[in-house]
């Protein structure tokens, strides 16, 4: 074993900061601390009974129970594009711009292998989430991050991305709402994104996992920016394909994992411009079949089905980001209030401000408190900290209570 070799790109897959947040939990664990976990952006919220019946009814079914292909798919296909129709007014062709996926994560990891030879860039948020730049690496890809500053309200500057860059990239990723930051984007800044990847001959990939983690007083500032003639009909946040209603270069990401808590069934979708959809096709095909039939029975029950477990949910995250927002205020630490997503992204105290992994690490110790390093979303992310509200506000008060101690 000794004189076994690995490929080069295992490399920049060693460190990653959920795997890091892990051991040092574990240790915390292991010391007799009783761990309030705010470092996983699992939902801990049940997916909906009539959701969960369907996949059930479908266990009887021997007829389900063999390997399910591309046609086999297609009520769910045909289901992801009518929710799209009714949520964006976006027509959708179920046949040739819809894929499923194994979550969202599947598309973001196995795109950049359908898009770029060994040393083209990806575009990537920074901070971003680490699967996007992990596809890249496997692709044997080089990485351009775009900084997101507070003052240009967690947004990239397309201007400052150099031209030799350009000349060699093949693909943009985005994703508003945003994690970690919690950002959002309205309808002129992806309007923006669509006509530079035009003019430059860039993929445009969306990553959309928190459409509907978006709290009411949002949706004006998003949808109904005065240089937007673009409406909403149901989302209080736009897609990507909003803003590229031809899907000209564009291709965007959901999965049902925070809308439909079901992230455990692993079941998402990309859906948008054709092309790209059957690049990643053929990815697909050399790497997996599709989940069980049964799964993907849940997911049309879920997307055709009574959405009022999605409302729920987000005024249940609403509410847990009012509890941690004002007991966060109550120890000094002033953070915004984020308008979507399940975290809170907060600016660490200034003696903290150039070690958010130390940070993470000693307040997991020596209080029991597990977040996750801004740091470790890219090198931008460093002087944050990243919450996850997926706890009740009882316990999660405890926690800043914790965090106060530990602070002062």
């Amino acid at each position: 074993m000794t004189n076994m070799q690995f490929a080069k790109r295992l490399q920049p897959l060693q460190s990653n900061v959920f795997a890091d947040m892990d051991r040092a939990k574990a240790i915390a664990l292991a010391a007799g601390q009783q761990v309030i976990d705010l470092s996983l952006g699992s939902s801990d919220l049940p997916a909906e009974a009539h959701v969960i019946e369907a996949i059930a009814q479908s266990l009887g079914d021997r007829s389900t129970h063999g390997y399910l292909l591309f046609n086999g798919t297609f009520g769910f296909r045909e289901a992801a594009a009518n929710w799209y129709e009714q949520k964006f007014g976006i027509k959708v062709n179920p046949e040739t711009e819809v894929l499923p996926l194994i979550g969202s994560q599947e598309g973001t990891a196995h795109l950049p292998l359908a898009l770029l030879n060994p040393g083209d860039f990806a575009l990537l948020l920074d901070p971003g989430y680490p699967s996007h730049a992990g596809g890249v690496y496997l692709a044997s890809g080089q990485i351009y991050p775009m900084p997101l500053r507070a003052e240009n309200a967690f947004l990239p500057v397309f201007a400052d991305i150099p031209a030799a860059v350009l000349a060699q990239s093949r693909m943009m990723v985005l994703s508003y709402p945003h994690n970690p930051t919690s950002a959002i984007a309205p309808i002129s800044f992806f309007q923006d994104a669509v006509a530079f990847c035009q003019q430059h001959n860039l993929a445009l990939v969306h990553d959309f996992p928190y459409v509907d983690l978006v709290f009411a007083e949002t949706g004006d500032w998003a949808m109904n920016s005065s240089q937007s003639p673009i409406p909403s009909t149901q989302s209080l946040v736009p897609s990507i394909l909003q803003a590229d209603p031809e899907k000209s270069v564009s291709i965007e990401f959901f999965t049902l994992s925070k809308s439909y808590n079901m992230g455990g069934f692993r079941i998402g979708y990309a859906i948008g411009n054709a092309e790209l959809i059957n690049a990643l096709r053929q990815v697909k095909a050399a790497v997996d079949f599709n989940q069980y039939r049964g799964i993907l029975n849940g997911a049309i029950a879920a997307l055709t089905g009574p959405q009022t477990g999605v409302k729920s949910a987000v005024a249940t995250f609403q509410q847990r980001r009012d509890a941690f927002i004002t007991a966060l205020h109550r120890i000094g630490w002033n953070v915004p209030t984020p308008k979507a997503t399940m975290y809170i992204w907060a600016k660490l105290p200034s003696h903290w401000s150039q070690n958010s992994i130390e940070f993470c690490t000693q307040l997991v110790k020596q209080t029991g408190v597990a977040a996750s390093p801004g740091a470790g979303f890219g090198k931008s992310g460093e002087g944050y900290v990243r919450f996850a509200l997926v706890h009740e506000p009882p316990l999660l008060e405890t926690a800043v209570e914790k965090i106060s101690q530990f602070l002062h």
